[in-house]
């Protein structure tokens, strides 16, 4: 039998849609976090400041593409610059606490969002979901690679 990875590419493609058009962040009003903020600051949150440089390696984006993000996210306040805090000569980006209240703000409300999505599944069902998202993530950062810490 031939694997239906098929029906992966069709409902990959529907989580995508869904994700963007019932996920909160996409509503700029009201201080949500647009989805490359979220990720960018999920990032440096795990692994702490990180450079232009390390940014660019760790999201595989390029440094013009992060310039823009990250001049955003100075002037709004969720990043500051620092000097390398290991004594390199790259300046790095460490999240602010404005930053990291707005990370958890909205990593909070995504997992309530998603706990109503998924309010008639058993809590093993969700934990075997979970298991092979990671899964399947976890293969994708390898093909790429760029893997993603977990925290």
């Amino acid at each position: 039998m031939q694997k239906p990875t098929h029906l992966i590419d069709f409902e990959t493609m529907l989580l995508g849609r869904h994700v963007h058009h019932n996920s909160p962040r996409p509503r700029r009003s009201g201080g949500h976090l647009d989805s490359s903020a979220y990720v960018l600051l999920s990032r440096i949150d795990i692994e702490g400041p990180m450079s232009i440089g390390q940014l660019s390696d760790a999201l595989g984006l390029d440094t013009s593409t992060l310039h823009r993000q990250t001049t955003s996210m100075l002037g709004n306040g969720l990043l500051e610059r620092i000097p390398d805090p290991e004594g390199g000569m790259a300046r790095k980006f460490r999240i602010t606490a404005e930053g990291k209240a707005r990370l958890d703000a909205e990593r909070a409300g995504s997992i309530a969002a998603l706990d109503k999505m998924m309010e008639d599944w058993e809590a093993e069902d969700v934990a075997a979901f979970a298991a092979y998202l990671k899964r399947f993530n976890t293969d994708i950062e390898r093909m790429g690679g760029r893997p993603w810490p977990r925290p």
